[in-house]
């Protein structure tokens, strides 16, 4: 089984106001109801390629 990719660290992930695709990717320009790393793992049968993780000051700090 493959490590499934946590999009919400990915810098290319990004939040809509589209209610009904509320999750982005900027590296492949869609959004989507799941996490992208999910449509891009149903679409083509590979874990996403373009995963890069934030740089700690892309972070949010809680």
């Amino acid at each position: 089984m493959d490590k499934r990719i946590n999009c919400l660290k990915c810098k290319y992930f990004y939040t809509t106001w589209d209610p009904k695709f509320p999750r982005g990717c900027k590296a492949f320009n869609f959004k989507t109801h799941t996490m992208p790393s999910m449509t891009v793992q149903q679409s083509s049968g590979s874990p996403c390629m373009k995963f890069e993780e934030k740089k700690p000051s892309q972070q949010v700090k809680r």
